[in-house]
């Protein structure tokens, strides 16, 4: 049997600018009115929409529409660059790596503890930096700790895999798809964060509770393990501690101050972009001079940072391409009509629900977190204008749907490059982690609800 093959998303991306295009042609040419809101964002009257003249794309624009497209995000692309560039920085430190073990370390045998501890501590990097390639380094240590308390390599990969996939649901202070979903929503930076982390700490509970009573029945009986034929051929597996240093030690506390900075100034309402992208720079070159990295070698881990993001950055800018074929071919609005009025009648919580699923299911086609955000939010954003999801839940929906799909998808890169690295296939992952799926879209769900419930905003 063949299986077919999921193109790259970048095809997926640059057949939809095609299709939009060709589209303009078709749809309806129209147009709403729009006005500034009480913060300065530009939103939908949702009572103005009207038919206009029709102004087709002419052929030649979906080769146009890139560099222009990279153009008009060229500030998110590049806060992205940099702030991939200043984790680079510190993570060539290896301070994150050494913490992270010594916490580990200190907690062994104490699974009821340990667990749920190194889901959390794991979740906090998807939520803030977005640990998506660094947890691959951590899985071979989830697997000899796991192992040490008598459990199997599955529940190793879950404490490192779905405690990132936690912190990237909840997404705090993310700004690879939080911040990019805000910045296109035109929501302050990181506002709303403290509904984000008690969504994030909601969905590290219960994912520690599904690994946990795994890995007891694992330790109760070997043959409980669904890679129980992984677990009978494995050889004594050793994985070498980072000792944790006074140099790694100054590293976190500045990596912990320039977090707390940026929770300050969010607060307070100055940090922009700009700002973000200014502290984590900082942040990056004071923990490399101070965690003893040349200034060659810190330039070198800022190019390597970089490079790992290539890929969500130069995506935002392809999805962008989208957002300026519909506008140009008038037709952007007419698709947002359509759509308003299939969900009109409906109550909010039901196309809020329905927002949070789409994103979940678009994951599958982009896995990137940037280019999703960049490829939906121009669409829902409006969207929700009319039906009534405040701009805020819209970015919930996607930050819950892109960070839960990341790791049940086998279209993510992260999720089967970590399989590999545990010798786990993905059938059996399947088999693992589809109930903590279905408890979390359950999760995902009433949270959208009660967004609506509570007004979450600003707006």
């Amino acid at each position: 049997m063949k299986y077919i093959k999921i193109p790259h998303a970048f095809v997926l991306i640059y057949a939809i600018v095609i299709l939009a295009m060709i589209m303009s042609y078709i749809i309806p040419a129209g147009e709403y009115e729009r006005y500034e809101n009480e913060n300065g964002t530009l939103v939908v009257d949702e009572t103005s929409f009207q038919y206009t003249e029709q102004t087709p794309v002419h052929w030649t624009e979906i080769f146009r529409s890139v560099p222009e497209g990279m153009t008009d995000a060229a500030g998110i692309i590049f806060l992205i660059f940099i702030i991939g560039g200043a984790f680079g920085m510190i993570n060539g430190t290896g301070a994150i790596e050494a913490g992270i073990n010594k916490v580990v370390s200190l907690l062994r045998n104490r699974e009821i503890i340990l667990i749920p501890l190194t889901m959390l501590i794991f979740s906090f990097g998807g939520a803030t930096f977005g640990m998506a390639e660094s947890t691959l380094i951590f899985i071979p240590m989830g697997i000899m700790l796991a192992r040490s308390l008598g459990m199997d390599a599955m529940t190793g990969m879950a404490m490192v895999a779905l405690g990132a996939a936690a912190g990237f649901a909840g997404g705090f202070m993310n700004i690879f798809t939080v911040g990019v979903a805000q910045e296109i929503a035109g929501l302050p930076l990181f506002s709303g964060m403290f509904y984000r982390i008690i969504v994030q700490l909601v969905f590290v509970a219960i994912a520690s509770f599904f690994v946990y009573r795994y890995g007891r029945r694992v330790q109760q009986d070997i043959n409980n393990s669904y890679v129980y034929a992984l677990e009978k051929n494995a050889q004594d597996e050793k994985y070498e501690f980072k000792k944790l240093t006074k140099k790694h030690i100054l590293v976190l506390l500045i990596i912990f101050s320039g977090f707390g900075l940026i929770i300050y100034g969010v607060v307070q309402g100055w940090s922009t972009g700009t700002d973000l992208a200014a502290i984590f720079l900082a942040m990056g070159i004071a923990s490399g001079l101070i965690g003893g990295n040349t200034p060659n070698g810190i330039a070198e881990d800022f190019i390597k940072g970089a490079k790992e993001v290539t890929f969500g950055a130069l995506i935002v800018g392809l999805a962008r391409c989208i957002l300026l074929i519909l506008e140009d071919g008038s037709i952007i609005d007419t698709i947002i009509f359509s759509i308003s009025v299939v969900l009109e009648g409906m109550p909010a919580s039901v196309a809020a629900i329905g927002m949070f699923i789409t994103q979940f299911i678009i994951n599958f086609f982009i896995p990137s977190g940037s280019g999703q955000a960049a490829t939906t939010i121009p669409l829902l954003a409006p969207i929700g204008d009319i039906v009534g999801v405040p701009r805020q839940s819209v970015v919930l929906a996607f930050q819950m749907g892109d960070g839960l799909a990341n790791y049940l998808f086998p279209t993510s890169a992260i999720l089967m490059a970590g399989l590999s690295i545990a010798n786990i296939p993905y059938e059996k992952w399947l088999r693992f982690v589809w109930p903590v799926m279905l408890v979390w879209m359950v999760a995902g769900g009433a949270f959208m609800v009660i967004s609506l419930w509570i007004g979450y905003g600003p707006f």
